[in-house]
This record gives C-alpha cells, structure tokens and sequence, in this order.
C-alpha cells in the first residue's frame, strides 16, 4: 500500500502520471509535497524515454492550495525560513515549467493558491466543468508571488490585475476564456479528453516535440531581432538534417508512417 503522497507512474507508451495523493486534505500541499514533486520532476527531466507528463491528483479536488498546518508553521517562521521555504516552491514550478517533455494538468474540483500555479506551469491543462479555481492569497494578507511569472503569463497581465486583487472564485468556463485551461470535459470523459490530447502528442516526432518546447520558451515575447530570426533559421536546419527529422521528411514524401508510430 503506497503511503508517499506523491506517485509517478510512467507506462509502455512513455507516458508519466504524476499524482498527488492526499486527498483526506484535499490535496493541499506542504514542504514535504513539494520536495516530493520537485523530485519527481528533476527525475523525468532525465528520462529521454518519457514523452509525456500528466499531473493528476487523487480525489475530489485538485489541490486547494497550501495545507493549513504548512501555513501556521510558515506563520511562525522567520525573515530567513520564509525565504528559504519560497525558494523550495519556487524551485519547484520552475523545474515543472522547465520539462523537456510536454505536459497535460488534469483538474477536477478546486484548484486554490498555488494550485493555480501548477496549472499554469503545464503547457496545456484539461478541466472538468465543475471545477473552480481562485487566487485567494490577499484574503489572508499575503500575495501570489511565487506563482506569478506562470500565472500572467497564462492569463495575461491585465486578467491578473483582477484575480490576484479581488481573490474572487472563478469557474472552468472563465478558466478557458482566460486560457489558464485548454479544454472542458463532463467528470465522466475527464480522462479520455486527457488522453486525446496524450495520443496527438505521441503522433509527433519524440525529439520534435521537445526541440518546439524549446522554441517556444526562447521565442514568446522577444523583440524580433536579426539575431532571433538567424536563431530561429539555425534550429529548423538543425532538425532537418538530425535523424529524426530526415526519418519524418522520407516517411511523409514516401507516404508512410514513421517510425516513431511502429509499424
């Protein structure tokens, strides 16, 4: 019987599920999560032969944000713990953010506080259309700094400008206008809109994927510079000329599969 509260699953396809296991506290997490998390995502990083994350939790809810006894411990800590117990969570979304691999979050119920961060940090994210979200840090006299740079740049600036002020509660809809979700799903199909989303991934070159990960991160909201153009012209030549990037090229001018897909 597992007693981490945080498992990782990687199966055949190359797929990793990363749950979050403490639903009695609605998946809330503390210092103990959060290492746990940020190891598991320091290990995937590693692992060229994981194509995909999924981050899940177990239960009804997706985190409700920090546990309650993590903050009154954080309540009693000096200038100097809070900053290091920052850096910890901190170092944490950035590791999530920074994977190689793309990543899918899978929410269901609430996602409170830091909750939103994690969403924010995956490249795509799938909600059921119960579910809630809110950045509820100002209600209680603090702010959502650590979460902030994913944040803005999942909703943007001026989206921001509201929910990190008025801390109000907002459903999955708004959550999809505001593009902090990709997608909407009924409970019931919450698991095959996750795997839609998985199968595309698993239909792109493995090395493709990554290497427009990586330009995605270097390209969004540079100025366009001759140096960017010139990098931008490096990397396309790059892939073309690499082994997978001629293998996709002859499969698509000799009209078959490539052999990333098998046979």
């Amino acid at each position: 019987m597992n007693t981490e509260p945080v498992i990782t699953n990687i199966d055949a396809r190359g797929v990793a599920t990363v749950t979050i296991d403490n639903p009695d506290k609605h998946n809330a997490f503390d210092d103990v999560i959060i290492a746990q998390l940020r190891l598991a995502f320091d290990t995937l990083a590693e692992r060229k032969d994981v194509r995909v994350v999924v981050l899940a939790s177990n239960g009804k809810h997706f985190s409700a944000g920090a546990d309650l006894d993590y903050m009154k411990r954080m309540a009693g800590y000096d200038y100097g713990h809070n900053l290091r117990d920052a850096e910890a969570l901190a170092g944490m979304l950035k590791a999530l953010f920074g994977l190689p691999q793309p990543t899918i979050a899978r929410v269901q119920g609430a996602a409170f506080g830091g909750a939103v961060g994690l969403v924010s940090c995956c490249d795509m994210a799938v909600a059921t259309r119960g579910a809630t979200f809110a950045l509820s840090e100002v209600k209680i006299g603090l702010v959502p700094a650590t979460i902030s740079p994913y944040v803005i740049r999942s909703i943007g600036e001026r989206a921001a400008r509201r929910y990190f002020l008025t801390a109000e509660r907002f459903d999955a809809h708004r959550a999809l206008q505001l593009g902090l979700i990709s997608e909407l799903a009924d409970e019931e199909s919450l698991d095959t809109e996750v795997e839609q989303l998985v199968d595309a991934l698993l239909g792109n070159g493995p090395e493709a994927v990554r290497a427009a990960k990586d330009l995605i991160v270097n390209v969004a909201g540079e100025e366009i510079t001759m140096e960017l153009v010139e990098d931008t012209c490096a990397r396309i030549a790059h892939i073309r000329v690499s082994k997978e990037g001629q293998e996709g090229l002859g499969a698509f001018l000799e009209k078959r599969k490539p052999n990333w897909l098998g046979n």
